[in-house]
């Protein structure tokens, strides 16, 4: 009799802790993988050389050699303000110059060395929001964010983007020549000024 009752607590234990396992499982979620066996991840910081066109490693080569300069100028210290402005496009293909000033922008913020102020093309978002904490009743006094109060930036970093193209029979050349420069918004002065130059060169 008491064989049979162990028999039977021993049973319903191997049931119950079955059933935990189970519904762990169930609770677990998988990754579900759908497309191509063609298509495969790589490393972001790996030398692209699909084409010499302007590529991933030319905008990391860039951020890297600009940020390094600015952060070792003394123009830096006290942690000022800083806003960007456009970065001109003088080569003769497209490229994403806001993604390369991005990437400083970030590498700069990381730094703690500055602070960024909205940019032109950021202001009018900030400025709407100001006015709908504002202007809109929805808002009590304390906690709204008051109109008057923005930071504005001490210095304006902003540059340009050239590119030399040639080509001979079986051969593309492509210099690229990016500079950078940091004013002073209420002098109007060059505080600071790089440039990183890049060739690439490809055969048939």
């Amino acid at each position: 009799m008491k064989s049979s009752f162990r028999s039977g607590v021993s049973s319903a234990r191997i049931a119950l802790v079955l059933g935990a396992m189970l519904a762990l499982a169930g609770c677990q979620t998988t990754q579900p993988t759908v497309g191509s066996s063609d298509v495969s991840y790589g490393d972001t910081k790996a030398v692209e050389t699909v084409t010499n066109e302007f590529g991933s490693t030319d905008l990391q080569m860039i951020a890297e050699s600009m940020t390094g300069s600015l952060l070792e100028s003394p123009v830096l210290d006290g942690r000022p303000t800083l806003t960007l402005a456009p970065v001109l496009n003088k080569t003769s293909e497209y490229i994403d110059t806001k993604s390369i000033m991005n990437t400083i922008q970030t590498r700069l913020v990381k730094s703690g060395k500055v602070r960024f102020t909205r940019s032109m093309d950021e202001m009018q978002s900030g400025v709407e929001e100001l006015q709908r904490q504002n202007q809109s009743g929805l808002y009590k006094n304390q906690g709204r964010a008051k109109m008057g109060n923005m930071s504005g930036a001490r210095f304006m970093l902003e540059g340009e983007i050239t590119s030399i193209v040639k080509r001979g029979r079986d051969v593309k050349d492509v210099y690229y020549k990016i500079t950078l420069k940091l004013y002073d918004v209420a002098e109007g002065t060059i505080e600071w000024q790089d440039e990183k130059e890049i060739r690439k060169t490809s055969r048939r």
